[in-house]
């Protein structure tokens, strides 16, 4: 496949979380995030002391207009004009005012999307198709139809595969210099993801290796590629939990198996944010402060490695990943490389099942190019 176009798409989204900009944001951006839940204000406060610790704003917002200026960047190199917007779920820019806009302005109505989640889940992939619904919706009523359309989940594209590998390499050196020297017997390697309930973990299980077994592939690609020569341990934990206690989530949470480690004689560990793109707020919080600060009661020395951020393997293969699912769609024959033995085009990877990643309670969704599809 070459570089030559993103027919028939006009425009690139790229799709966020989205995040407060302030303090007086914090409460209505909860509110957006749990519409529907039945959440007081009160608790959400309480939730909200995170972000008013950082004085009420997400990092997300910055690092988004930093990923989407090195889009643009990257598309200017190989010579391709197609704009690249950036809407969010639950904060200013908001999706549908962006597509709005867009089509007022040009009269193009053909959107691919690229979102921040590089994994399969309901959370992290079918959430935004639903909201791609949402906007389908509310713009068809005001005579505005668009179509919507995602690049596939991308935690085994080799772009993002490579730039986190560059990640855990510089982690463990800077970590070796900063504790003298590994040692196998007393320091771990930990990659890090956000949990999710464990019902949604069995929804994305379907058709795919799941959730947690996306992270597992990835993790052990990686260890093949480090040669790290050491036989430093690793292992998968999670951070971000929420929601009622008597539901049962992913485990374990980092800080529980920080304490659990400690007992078994490890004193020292190397955090990997291996399910965040970027530095946003479970990585600043949950990671850079509270685990930190485990392991700092606990006398253990910690390091955490860099999210991918901008780094030019992981935009550059956004893009391919991009004008990969551009060529699908126009029926073309594809390459579509993939780093795990799931392969690329399996569902989930942009054109998913119709029964991918079901939510609790079914919703309507953007349709995907394999809509129908039950499976390989």
């Amino acid at each position: 496949m070459t570089d030559v176009n993103l027919e028939p798409f006009d425009a690139l989204v790229l799709m966020s979380f989205g995040g407060p900009e302030k303090n007086a944001d914090v409460l209505p951006f909860l509110q957006n995030v749990t519409r529907g839940r039945g959440i007081p204000d009160e608790r959400l406060v309480e939730v909200g002391e995170h972000y008013y610790g950082f004085g009420g704003k997400s990092p997300i917002n910055e690092q988004n207009q930093k990923l989407l200026e090195s889009l643009r960047r990257e598309l200017a190199r190989r010579g391709l004009e197609t704009p690249v917007l950036w809407g969010n779920r639950n904060w200013a820019p908001f999706l549908t005012d962006v597509a709005r806009d867009f089509v007022a302005e040009t009269g193009g109505t053909k959107f691919l999307a690229i979102d921040t989640s590089a994994y399969s889940s309901y959370s992290s992939c079918r959430q935004y198709r639903e909201d791609f619904a949402q906007t389908l919706d509310v713009l068809a009523a005001e005579g505005m139809p668009v179509t919507f359309e995602k690049i596939r989940q991308y935690y085994n594209h080799p772009g993002f595969a490579d730039a986190e590998l560059g990640c855990v390499r510089r982690a463990v050196d800077a970590f070796a210099q900063q504790v003298g020297g590994l040692d196998s017997r007393r320091h771990r390697l930990l990659y890090v993801t956000h949990s999710i309930p464990q019902s949604m973990q069995a929804a994305s299980e379907r058709w795919t290796a799941g959730y947690r077994g996306q992270h597992e592939q990835l993790m052990s690609w990686l260890e093949a590629k480090l040669g790290l020569g050491l036989h430093l341990d690793s292992e998968l934990v999670f951070c971000s939990r929420s929601g009622a206690p008597h539901v049962p989530w992913l485990e374990p949470d980092i800080n529980d198996r920080l304490e659990e480690l400690k007992a078994e004689g490890i004193d020292g560990v190397i955090v990997v944010p291996l399910g965040f793109v970027s530095d946003h707020m479970e990585v600043k919080y949950d990671l850079d402060t509270e685990a930190a600060q485990t392991a700092a009661g606990l006398g253990m020395d910690f390091l955490r490695a860099e999210s991918v951020g901008t780094d030019p393997s992981f935009v550059a293969g956004l893009v391919d990943a991009a004008l990969e699912r551009a060529a699908q769609y126009r029926g073309e024959p594809v390459d579509s490389p993939a780093v795990t033995e799931e392969g690329a085009l399996a569902p989930g990877s942009g054109a998913c099942s119709v029964s991918c990643c079901l939510g609790r309670l079914p919703k309507p969704e953007a349709p995907s190019w394999a809509v129908g599809d039950e499976g390989p």
